[in-house]
């Protein structure tokens, strides 16, 4: 009998001891995202695959093109406005009266094509999409000095473009206090679907599949690793990129971060961390922008995610009459450019818009979009993205060494509590001076140096 009580009690401890080291084992091991390769272009993939050769591209214009840019513009119909509406209901008609005559008399479109075209610029196919992307190698470079390649990813409405304030600080600049580099080699591509990449042809090419596609973008120009950087849609992107390739993503620097799997951390610190703050690490602007949560979590997001709903459902219906008018896909974006970057812009008459950016900028990025005929491409990103929610990509952390800049005005605030549920491995989040949406355009100063200062303290660790 006794034997026997010790055998069971040998059994009992086994079970125990390999329990707790599966459930352990199962702690410990890192989730990667799975991916298959996808094919996107129209038709059936070729029996030879893509074409890997990389083309010199560059911007054009014509003639005939301003032609009809200028023929639209003066056929527009001006809808007046209400009174004292300010930006409350949108684009102000009368702002955006002052906005078509500039961009009809003033604004010179070849001007900006030689600006857009001082980076060089190529295009490679991948997947079966013609992916664009400005490619910048830092100047004069010190002997024996080394070059760290970088991508940078926008989102929407913006472009490539928004990263040009940006891409000449980030080639020529060191980090604050590291005289030996690292010298920044910046790959900045246009998302499929948006500018002058080419869009998918089928159904389903979402951030993951974005991801992936770039991923093969930096491995195809032959970085084995590079850092990655990007904010809306392109923080997704980036993130999905550290997913995906652990390995290769050296770290990822990302300016918005909003949750998408709450956790119990983050749902118990929205019931008490207004009570009890300290508990969860909230400071007080982390309160400033969280609470009230009526505001926050359902008054804001109902006044402005309305867009969503039609892009995230119906993108094409909305998208076509944007494709044809030029009055009207420069208020539909103007606006995002107003109120995303400080919400008290919908206050003012003109909507704020020159006091961040210069009016020759914003137009260049809306003819970015006219041009190129990408607006119903680009939203339908949205459908792709909100028709699988739950997405294998929301519930596999970041392990890469992860920064996160925090600006004051961005439309969703992610207190570093909520930040850490996701990017394991958050070396730093900087609490930004000032600063909306669209930073990297409207503070590339500031965007440098958090992003200068995050690679430079990972190389050195590593």
């Amino acid at each position: 009998m006794r034997v026997n009580n010790t055998m069971w009690s040998e059994v009992l401890v086994t079970v125990v001891m390999g329990t707790l080291v599966y459930w352990v084992f199962r702690r410990t091991r890192r989730k990667v995202l799975k991916t298959e390769d996808g094919w996107w272009g129209a038709g059936a993939p070729p029996v030879g695959g893509d074409d890997n050769s990389i083309r010199p591209f560059s911007i054009s214009h014509s003639q005939e093109e301003m032609e009809d840019l200028y023929r639209r513009l003066d056929a527009t119909r001006p809808v007046s406005s209400l009174e004292d509406s300010q930006f409350h209901y949108g684009m102000n008609s009368q702002c955006l009266a002052k906005v078509v005559s500039y961009w009809r008399r003033d604004y010179d479109w070849r001007r900006q094509v030689d600006k857009i075209n001082q980076y060089p610029h190529y295009k490679t196919t991948i997947e079966g999409i013609d992916v664009h992307y400005v490619h910048v190698k830092p100047q004069s470079l010190p002997v024996g000095a080394r070059t760290v390649p970088i991508v940078l990813v926008h989102g929407w409405p913006g472009s490539f473009y928004e990263f040009y304030g940006l891409i000449p600080l980030l080639t020529a600049a060191v980090a604050p206090g590291n005289t030996d580099g690292p010298h920044l080699e910046v790959i900045c591509p246009s998302l499929p679907g948006y500018g002058f990449s080419g869009a998918p042809h089928k159904k389903g090419f979402n951030s993951v599949c974005a991801a992936r596609v770039f991923n093969k973008l930096m491995s195809r120009l032959g970085f084995q690793q590079y850092y990655a950087h990007g904010g809306d849609w392109g923080g997704l992107v980036t993130t999905n990129m550290a997913q995906l390739e652990p390995e290769a993503v050296k770290g990822l620097h990302i300016n918005f971060a909003p949750s998408t799997s709450p956790s119990v951390a983050m749902v118990t610190s929205l019931m008490l961390g207004r009570r009890f703050p300290s508990l969860f690490g909230f400071t007080p602007f982390d309160l400033q922008r969280v609470f009230p949560l009526k505001e926050t979590l359902l008054f804001e997001p109902v006044r402005e995610s309305g867009y969503m709903h039609i892009q995230a459902t119906k993108p094409d219906t909305v998208g076509r009459g944007l494709n044809d008018s030029p009055v009207g896909l420069a208020a539909y974006i103007l606006e995002k450019f107003s109120t995303w970057t400080d919400k008290s812009f919908k206050n003012l008459e003109d909507g704020g818009l020159t006091r961040k950016f210069s009016l020759d900028d914003l137009l260049t990025n809306v003819m970015i979009y006219w041009t190129s005929g990408c607006i119903v491409s680009s939203m339908r990103f949205y459908k792709e993205n909100f028709s699988e929610l739950g997405a294998p990509h929301t519930k596999v952390p970041v392990y890469v060494p992860t920064g996160v800049a925090c600006f004051p005005n961005e439309l969703m605030h992610a207190p570093r509590l909520w930040v850490k549920q996701k990017y394991h491995n958050l070396r730093s989040y900087s609490p930004m001076a000032r600063g909306g949406h669209f930073a990297a355009m409207e503070e590339p100063g500031l965007m440098a140096e958090d992003l200068l200062a995050f690679i430079s303290m990972t190389e050195k660790k590593k």
